[in-house]
């Protein structure tokens, strides 16, 4: 039996890198060994996709297990980048409206993965970009929240709206719910913006900003088409070795002593570009 940790990935605004945050931390833990689960709870099955499987092509998915149809067992697909995945398909899309009327909707997600937690080292929920039912759920069943935030001004606009949920299934069905921290996304180190919009996070909130940020690159965008992560599609950009950090922080494991230059991302410059081989970090 394994004393899991299970993490809600979470942010009502859409754009922010929750997909990519969880496909590449799950694939990051997996390389140090940790047993993950991920959890698709969006209809449009993007993580699903970006772990390489074919929505359209499978038969369950995590809506069978939400309505009580089959077993989380039955369900869970091992993938290539190394997690397990309870996928998703556009059937999950109706799965709210026939919640709505269960009682203990709430805990749902929760009692479902009873059967499979204990196999795993770390579950990750990847929620909607909704503060409904589903997303209900995985706060429900999580210990900690972590907010992907894109590091401009209007991306911010919704936390507190999240905050907010939080703070009601923390007083009604999850006490021990507690918030990890923004993670910020889509970086560019080279700008102002992005450092004030953190800095304003920070004291308008009262929240822990996750490090190292995600840098902004465009090989989070070529990954998914693969069917692949960043950790295998470009394993020594900066951005794959910032969710290696973070995978660590995860883990429990000590951070290791590299620097991430944050102003190489938009050019796509490599680790290897960054610290010159065979040398220390510069």
């Amino acid at each position: 039996m394994r004393n899991c940790r299970t993490y809600a990935v979470a942010n009502q605004k859409g754009g922010v890198a929750k997909t990519t945050t969880v496909a590449s931390v799950a694939s990051a833990l997996a390389e140090l060994d940790q047993r993950v689960l991920v959890v698709d709870l969006d209809p449009q099955a993007c993580l699903t996709f970006s772990l390489g499987l074919d929505p359209e092509a499978l038969e369950l998915s995590i809506h069978d297990v939400l309505l009580g149809r089959v077993s989380a067992r039955m369900v869970v697909q091992h993938t290539a980048e190394g997690p397990d995945l309870l996928p998703s398909t556009i059937d999950l899309a109706g799965c709210e409206a026939q919640l709505l009327t269960r009682t203990g909707r709430e805990h749902v997600l929760r009692m479902a993965l009873d059967e499979v937690r204990g196999s795993y080292d770390v579950i990750l929920f990847d929620c909607a970009p909704t503060l409904g039912v589903l997303t209900i759920n995985a706060l429900t069943a999580a210990d900690e929240v972590i907010i992907p935030l894109q590091c401009e001004t209007l991306s911010h606009r919704g936390v507190g709206q999240l905050l907010d949920t939080v703070h009601d299934v923390q007083r009604l069905t999850n006490p021990g719910l507690s918030v990890m921290g923004v993670l910020p996304t889509l970086f560019d180190g080279r700008t102002l913006h992005a450092k004030a919009v953190l800095a304003d996070i920070s004291t308008r909130y009262g929240l822990a900003v996750l490090e190292p940020p995600i840098p902004r690159s465009v090989r989070f965008a070529e990954a998914p088409a693969a069917g692949k992560t960043i950790m295998r599609a470009g394993r020594k950009t900066p951005g794959a070795m910032a969710y290696r950090a973070l995978a660590r922080r995860l883990a429990g494991m000590p951070a290791e002593s590299q620097t991430i230059d944050l102003d190489a991302a938009e050019s796509g410059a490599t680790l290897a570009d960054v610290v010159p081989t065979g040398g220390d970090p510069a």
